[in-house]
């Protein structure tokens, strides 16, 4: 997708004559900083005034100077930094109406007509129930004199827009809040670092994560590093469940038991467990207890948070723009990679219908709604840590091959694949060493601790598969390996041995797999690369007028470079699918001299490794000095190698997990239904598929059906969702004349018609 020149709908002149306020409230969450940084700047460039508002709800009571124009540089050099640099606040006074009315008058005298709140769903209720009174309280400042009728007749209606910013994951209807991911990181990190010292001494470790009312860190953190039980407070344990603990514990036999606990998780009676209490069990091990605390709140922000925050902004002052007095409140969402608008007190009601549903015991129905994500991390926690593998076995053999270079979160496919496979009472086998590698059975611990390790422990390889009677394949790589999936499907002409069913799951730093919008790896070296661009701006903090362009990897896929430029805040990206010229250079170039004369002297430039044969980056590196001397100097990184390696991301694992089990599952189901006559023969097209996610879900989408959408010259997809991010990186930069493409989120939603309604004590679907 192609810049803009001259939009149809120029987002430059809707926000004119308009003004919006921006406050975060209640718990800080990193990620907060993005989301205010776009709406100040988006809100900007439509023409709009955006005003600060510090201390949350309270400084909107206070006023004064409380409430400050923002401008353009103000929110420079904020992407990296944690919490909220606007301030939160817990306001007791907003909860009075006395406080709203001041809080009203205040917005009155400024202009302010659009409010932007980012917090949890106690902010956004207040939101709302201060836009509902919005006429009264101005019916009220009239007549006390506080206000004139001028005055109120301009600000006759409150629009509000909700971006949710919680580390907890808690509010219904959408699939990350922001701060929730980078939670995972600092979780994840001292996972990463307990483990080893319990294998050390042979002992068991309980962590205690947030999540007072939602369980959702506590149980992806369980996933992410093959906990051994977790405790959550949708879904208390069942009755005796000590004992349980112990002989899983016991049965194991493992030098390493981790037990991850929800800090509100309770038993079937409500009665709170604590790590002190399951200390006091003596589990029959050497126990260790660890309460994170607030640590999970602190630190940079995950790349992850830093986009969602800038989607969410961007959108946020998009909804309040287009809003008309008979739109409802709005809270701006993820679901799948889509940024979408969900009327506000339908998810509150959801949110509060969890809680309800959780205090009346009706656990399975809070499991539902909090949504198809929250459900399905359950379901696969369930089935890889409580299941047992069956006595009987199935005579089924499952080989496992990673192709192409390693990445992050491979080996979390691979376990997951494996112990799911075992469960089903499937034989797996693992391929080592390339397509001439050797095939040997692999067992359940065996897989153990691969969650967290980066890298691949099955390196390239090809298999016999008659010799190993081997009954259906699961692939796992990058583009090589949708390439070797499709000569497998035609081979299958002159060969029957290959008519077995068979997943490629997409693993690669480059995200250029066909079928999906994210490949496993690609979270992880996208964090590489932001901490690294961090790393690099900080190190010319004492040097002013510094350029630095830096060289991602991705091949032909500019997927690296343009999330990369949005969480790092780049100026500029180049990236092979959108083709530049000379013309374009120059502009850049002409940019950042007009960037260095304001209180900003620093410039990030990046590129993808395949972007242009003629415009390198040493060519480019020589050009910016060149036309930059006298204003700015340059420096070159080439990232390089670097980007594959490291921990796996917890969405990495997390994602790796899932698709490693919901690909044997598929396998499975397969190979019923190709069983005929005492063999197993499939050769129609969805007997080989590629699991992806796509938009909203994980789907297998035949890989014949994926041919003519794939470019196999440079070895991308043809249609590319993030292409649509581009012009907002373009405009976070501060460009002229980029349209905003909202096509697909314009309209919107209901989540309570997915995700029921409560009747009865019961949770109807609809």
């Amino acid at each position: 997708m192609a810049y803009h020149e001259a939009p149809h709908k120029d987002p430059r002149k809707m926000g004119i004559g308009r003004s919006i306020a921006v406050l975060t409230s209640g718990g800080d969450a990193q990620g907060m900083n993005a989301a205010v940084r776009a709406t100040v700047r988006v809100g900007i460039y439509t023409g709009a005034k955006v005003y600060f508002v510090h201390e949350g709800y309270q400084g909107l009571v206070d006023g004064g100077d409380n409430i400050k124009l923002a401008t353009w540089e103000s929110v420079s050099m904020m992407l990296q930094l944690g919490g909220t640099v606007i301030g939160s606040a817990r306001c007791m006074d907003f909860k009075e109406r006395w406080g709203r009315l001041k809080a009203a008058c205040n917005l009155v005298k400024l202009g302010i007509t659009n409010l932007c709140v980012i917090g949890g769903d106690g902010s956004l209720t207040g939101a709302n129930q201060f836009r509902t009174e919005w006429s009264e309280l101005l019916l009220d400042l009239t007549k006390e004199g506080k206000i004139t009728a001028d005055e109120a007749k301009r600000s006759s209606h409150l629009n509000i827009v909700g971006m949710v910013g919680s580390i907890d994951n808690d509010f219904c209807g959408t699939d990350m809040t922001i701060g929730t991911d980078s939670a995972l990181h600092r979780i994840i990190e001292v996972v990463d670092a307990i483990t080893t010292t319990a294998q050390s001494h042979q002992r068991a470790f309980i962590l205690e994560v947030m999540g007072r009312h939602c369980g959702y860190l506590a149980l992806v953190t369980a996933l992410a590093c093959g906990a051994d039980w977790v405790f959550i407070p949708e879904m208390p344990p069942e009755e005796n469940w000590e004992q349980h603990l112990c002989k899983r514990l016991i049965t194991r036999g493992s030098r390493l038991n981790v037990i991850i606990l929800a800090e509100g998780a309770q038993d079937r009676h409500q009665k709170p467990i604590t790590c002190d209490q399951l200390v006091s069990k003596k589990l029959g091990f050497d126990t260790r207890a660890t309460i994170l605390g607030h640590v999970q709140r602190g630190g940079t922000p995950s790349a992850f948070d830093r986009i969602l925050g800038s989607r969410m902004g961007v959108e946020a002052v998009m909804a309040l723009l287009e809003a008309t007095p008979e739109t409802p409140a709005c809270v701006v969402s993820l679901s799948g990679n889509m940024a979408v608008r969900l009327p506000l007190m339908e998810c509150v009601q959801v949110t509060k219908d969890v809680t309800k549903a959780m205090a009346e015991g009706r656990f399975e129905d809070a499991v539902n709604l909090r949504g198809k994500s929250f459900q399905h991390n359950w379901n696969t926690y369930k089935m890889l840590a409580h299941v047992n593998p069956p006595d009987v076995k199935s005579n089924i053999n499952i080989a496992i091959i990673n192709v192409g270079a390693p990445c992050a979160g491979m080996n979390a496919a691979v376990r997951a694949a494996v112990r799911v496979g075992i469960i089903q009472g499937h034989q797996m086998l693992a391929v080592y060493d390339g397509f001439d590698g050797l095939i040997e059975p692999i067992t359940w611990s065996q897989v153990s601790g691969w969650t967290g390790q980066g890298g691949s422990n099955l390196v390239t390889c090809v298999l016999n598969i008659a010799k190993f009677n081997i009954h259906s394949l699961i692939i796992v790589g990058g583009f090589e390996a949708y390439l070797g999936g499709l000569e497998l499907i035609t081979a299958r002409e002159k060969y029957e041995e290959l008519c077995i069913p068979m997943v490629v799951i997409p693993a690669t730093v480059s995200n250029n797999v066909p079928g999906s919008d994210f490949s496993i790896g690609a979270d992880t070296a996208l964090n590489t690369i932001t901490t690294t661009c961090d790393r690099i701006k900080q190190s010319a903090a004492g040097t002013k007028r510094r350029v630095f362009i830096i060289e991602t990897m991705g091949g032909y896929c500019g997927y690296l470079a343009t999330m990369a430029g949005l969480s790092s805040g780049a100026d500029a990206a180049y990236i092979y699918e959108e083709p530049f010229h000379i013309h374009d250079l120059e502009l850049n170039v002409e940019h950042l001299i007009e960037k260095m004369k304001t209180s900003v002297k620093r410039g990030l430039i990046l590129r993808n490794s395949n972007a242009n044969d003629n415009y390198t980056t040493q060519f480019l590196y020589n050009l910016y000095s060149e036309e930059g001397k006298g204003t700015f100097d340059c420096r070159m990184n080439i990232l390089g190698h670097m980007q594959q390696g490291g921990t796996p991301t917890p969405f990495d694992r997390n994602f790796g997990t899932k698709m490693g089990s919901k690909s044997v599952l598929w396998v499975t189901d397969k190979l019923k239904e190709c069983y005929r006559h005492g063999r197993i023969f499939a050769n129609t097209p969805d007997s080989a598929c590629v699991l992806g996610m796509k938009k909203r879900s994980l789907l297998f989408q035949p890989l014949t059906s994926l041919k003519d959408d794939t470019d196999f010259e440079h070895r991308i997809p043809k249609t590319q969702w993030w292409m649509r991010l581009r012009p907002i990186l373009k405009i976070l930069a501060k460009y002229d004349a980029i349209e905003i493409d909202t096509s697909e989120v314009a309209a919107m939603e209901h989540i309570i018609k997915k995700t029921g309604e409560i009747k009865g004590g019961k949770m109807l679907n609809k």
